[in-house]
């Protein structure tokens, strides 16, 4: 398949099924027979990863992609085997970087997890075409990451403005939201991917969904307070 369909889960979900280092082959820069270009796509992902990687203390040497044409096997083989040699001297995932399998587990599900916040964060960059492999460092740099981490966003619905019209709760795709009719609608932090969904269709007649950037999200109120009380019919 293109190289462009190659996705930030993907390199994620085969590090967490325990692949020491992932090697991504595309078609030589600027020379692709279609108008996507979508190795230009795979070789910003995989700079944003390496930088990913970096910052959860994993070696980014384990992740590289190189570009070649189809009629150069002996760049292939020599590409893979200096790789494999390359990851071989890192040792196992995790254990060469000193992190435990558990700890190793979580950092990755987190990752996974956050996949559709880094693509909307960096959507511009993760569509630009670099001209040479001196412009690579540049286009994510590790201040650039600390500071996506640091300051990450988070949605919080505010109780004293949610109307329960599920608006929020139908859309969000990754089901992180629990309410119901006449019941006030609260994010599951632990499940929220940060899309900014909830905040997009949240009625401006409501504008219940708050955006958080840098600071603690609200304890979500009690179960037992949830029940939307309509004016009018209080008694």
């Amino acid at each position: 398949m293109c190289s462009g369909r190659v996705d930030l889960a993907f390199v994620l979900k085969a590090f967490a099924n325990g692949m020491d280092g992932v090697f991504i082959g595309g078609c030589r820069l600027n020379e692709c027979n279609y108008v996507t270009h979508g190795n230009y796509h795979a070789l910003n992902m995989v700079l944003l990863l390496r930088r990913i990687m970096e910052h959860i203390g994993l070696n980014p040497e384990r992740l590289k992609i190189e570009f070649m044409s189809g009629a150069e096997a002996n760049v292939f083989v020599e590409t893979v085997n200096g790789f494999v040699k390359k990851v071989k001297t890192l040792g196992p995932l995790g254990e060469g970087e000193g992190i435990k399998r558990n700890e190793l587990k979580s950092r990755l599900a987190e990752m996974s997890k956050l996949v559709p916040y880094f693509k909307l964060v960096n959507q511009e960059k993760l569509a630009s075409r670099l001209k040479a492999p001196e412009e690579y460092d540049a286009l994510f740099t590790k201040d650039e990451i600390d500071k996506l981490f640091r300051e990450m966003v988070s949605y919080y619905i505010d109780p004293e403005k949610c109307q329960a019209c599920m608006t929020c709760l139908r859309r969000c795709p990754a089901e992180a939201i629990v309410g119901g009719k006449n019941r006030i609608h609260v994010i599951d932090q632990d499940k929220c991917i940060k899309c900014g969904t909830c905040f997009e269709v949240c009625p401006p007649r409501f504008a219940s969904v708050k955006k958080i950037s840098g600071e603690p999200v609200p304890a979500p109120i009690p179960e037992e307070k949830r029940t939307l009380v309509r004016k009018g019919k209080e008694k």
